[in-house]
């Protein structure tokens, strides 16, 4: 459907404007095209709307008053109603796209007079998506937003998404749990049948249990997802595997020669207990006695006064319900096929989350790493013979921008090395302003939500290039569930409607109108009845000694 002709060039040599009276039809974000010869061969050229403004139309006075008909006075002067205005639209070029290289722009710019023409459904479907919904490897999110229904679906490259890292930057209430929702079911379909451990500190994933037999996600073959809900009580580190920076952070503030003190003791435990010896606080406790005796001249051992009060601090470490000389969630526990593995901390402290979550990313780094470089066989609690995929909920609270953090070093070895091990990261948060920029930089794939504050959209146009300054005017404008996917899971950025989940979502927001409702129609019906209820007769007076009891 041809929607205008071409005035000539924008602003940059990858821009072009053409003429409209269609206002409709011209919806920033939407696919046009035009025609381009290059020698015996028709290119179809694609554009996305960036911009429109208003360059002619009815007098201004004529709307002042309300009493006047403008479509009369158009009629008496000549102009077609209802389409009097005339606009200038500003077009950025995508390019021409080629099924094995993607889009490629020829730097062929339209002629005067050409006409533009909006991008048919079929089309997109074919261009946008570098998957085709329900192929080996896909997720079908939603649809593009400025057609109809489910006109467009939007399907992702599932390769891309988990090994070139991704992030859900959006606003609260804007729907990002929902997407990653979403995700996750098209990860665990009988096309993906991934292995998924997520970081839930608000415990919002449990409803993924619904996965479980639910007919969607089985098939014919035998397969159905597992989904593994670990809760607070079942989270187990072991201990050895902690590093020095683990202990501190997780013990009360320490001085700097007690640090000094722990080190050297950590050192020691570390020395006389080589390769997988499995230390516990009485362990340690010892090493850093060692570590704070000293000699005098005549041989005598004297123990400092650090060591004492580090042990009382690491006392406390032995008694934490998380931290243990034995139990431990191995790799192996928390990674499968075919299975998603929640671990929900929302009862535990943001220091012990932290150190969990870097235990945790840690150690299944080094798995993967170490089964890729055959260190590990079969058996061993560290084989991970499989890619896995890690997403981590309120992701500014693991990798701070401005604050330390015991996640943030690991994160970043991760995003930058784990594409050739097979480790991805999704990293959700509302608040991609506090986000660490080194960490956010390395997310390939980008899920762009309503965001109003103006320091995190501030931050998205350094670190999110991929989406284009013309669709991060439109974070403000987006509703609950429309997204912004750019990135290396598609061929282009898109405006995508995400699709209804099939399970149940666990992030809704309490109603407390209608919890108080409840509250006061149950409490005042009990009362009621308590109130209604038959009294019984007062029991006679007794005597006891000539004093009476009631």
């Amino acid at each position: 459907m041809v929607v205008g002709t071409v005035k000539g060039p924008g602003e940059t040599a990858n821009d072009y404007l053409f003429i409209t009276a269609d206002n409709r039809q011209v919806k920033i974000g939407e696919f046009v095209a035009y025609d381009a010869q290059q020698g015996e061969q028709t290119l179809i050229i694609l554009g996305k709307i960036a911009d429109r403004r208003l360059i002619d139309h009815l007098p201004d006075r004529l709307f002042a008053d309300t009493a006047i008909s403008p479509d009369a006075i158009a009629d008496l002067i000549g102009f077609a109603y209802p389409d009097p205005e005339i606009y200038e639209v500003a077009v950025s070029v995508i390019g021409h796209f080629h099924p094995a290289l993607g889009f490629i722009n020829p730097r062929i710019t339209p002629d005067p007079g050409a006409k533009v023409y909006q991008v048919d459904d079929d089309t997109l479907r074919r261009v946008i998506n570098k998957k085709q919904p329900g192929d080996i490897g896909s997720a079908q999110v939603g649809s593009l937003l400025l057609r109809p229904g489910n006109a467009v679906p939007i399907a992702l490259d599932v390769k891309e998404l988990v090994s070139t890292h991704m992030a859900i930057l959006a606003g609260t209430g804007s729907g990002k749990s929902y997407t990653a929702g979403v995700l996750i079911e098209e990860l665990m379909r009988p096309y993906n049948r991934a292995a998924v451990l997520i970081f839930d500190p608000h415990g919002e994933y449990g409803t993924l249990g619904e996965l479980r037999g639910h007919p969607a996600f089985t098939a014919e073959d035998g397969y159905a997802p597992q989904v593994k809900i670990l809760a607070p009580d079942a989270i187990r580190i072991r201990l050895s595997s902690l590093e020095y920076y683990d202990l501190v952070s997780l013990l009360p503030e320490m001085s700097d020669r007690q640090q000094a003190i722990l080190n050297k003791g950590f050192a020691i435990l570390k020395r006389h207990r080589k390769g997988d010896y499995r230390w516990d606080v009485n362990d340690l406790i010892r090493a850093v006695y060692e570590a704070d005796t000293s000699s005098d001249d005549e041989g005598n051992e004297k123990v400092g006064s650090s060591a004492p009060a580090i042990e009382w601090k690491l006392d406390k470490l032995a008694r934490s319900d998380y931290f243990h000389p034995m139990e431990h969630l191995a790799p192996k526990d928390l990674f499968e096929p075919g299975r998603v593995t929640v671990l929900q901390m929302s009862e535990i402290s943001q220091e012990e989350q932290q150190v969990i979550c870097a235990a945790v990313l840690r150690q299944s780094y080094h798995a993967r790493l170490n089964t890729v470089k055959e260190k590990v066989a079969a058996g061993d609690e560290t084989y991970l013979p499989y890619p896995v995929f890690i997403l981590i909920e309120e992701a500014h609270r693991f990798a701070p921008g401005h604050e330390p953090s015991r996640c943030k070093q690991i994160l970043r070895t991760i995003l930058s090395e784990g594409r050739k091990f097979g480790m991805g990261v999704g990293l959700i948060t509302q608040r991609p302003g506090k986000l660490d920029s080194d960490v956010l930089s390395q997310c390939m794939s980008q899920f762009l939500m309503r965001i109003v504050n103006p320091v995190d959209q501030e931050s998205l146009k350094y670190g999110v290039e991929a989406a284009g300054r013309d669709l991060l005017k439109e974070l403000p404008a987006l509703t609950k569930g429309q997204v912004i996917i750019s990135g290396a899971c598609v061929n282009t950025p898109v405006l995508c409607q995400v699709r209804q989940r099939l399970t149940q979502h666990g992030g809704e927001t309490l109603n407390a109108p209608e919890d108080w409702q409840q509250y006061f129609q149950a409490h005042h019906q009990r009362s009621r009845q308590i109130d209604q209820a038959p009294q019984a007769p007062p029991r006679p007076a007794q005597t006891i000694g000539g004093i009476s009891i009631e």
